[in-house]
């Protein structure tokens, strides 16, 4: 994304102070690279993630097999290796487990920080912010 697509999108999505706040202060505190950012938010959401939880794909992707609309199981984290340029979670998938984008997903945990922590991650990929 070009520095001009990230602002543009930026004036869309409006600024949310107190998630600003928690951002930059719990998630990326002390963060002067890509690497540590990516790892701020890794272990931010291991923290906060209560797994297993329910969840929607809200939008289709290229790279995933989900629909819009198809509810599945958020089971964990994927590894920090497959979450250095953007957080993906393990869903069962049939018999098995697929890694997808958190971004992908709505949350519907019963456990208010699970799902904040969600909006957390789509509000970061919103604003057009990159490790």
């Amino acid at each position: 994304m070009s520095p001009q697509e990230a602002r543009t999108l930026c004036k869309r999505i409006p600024e949310q102070p107190d998630r600003e706040h928690r951002i930059t202060f719990e998630i990326v505190v002390d963060a002067y690279g890509e690497t540590e950012r990516a790892m701020g938010w890794y272990c931010y959401l291991q923290d906060k993630l209560q797994v297993p939880f329910k969840a929607t794909c809200r939008s289709a992707r290229a790279t995933s097999p989900l629909e819009v609309g198809i509810e599945v199981e958020v089971v964990d984290l994927a590894t920090e290796d497959d979450c250095m340029s953007e957080i993906f979670v393990l869903v069962r998938f049939g018999k098995s487990r697929l890694a997808v984008p958190l971004e992908q997903l709505a949350c519907h945990a019963p456990e208010e920080q699970t799902c904040q922590a969600v909006a957390d991650w789509h509000y970061w990929v919103a604003r057009g912010y990159s490790y």
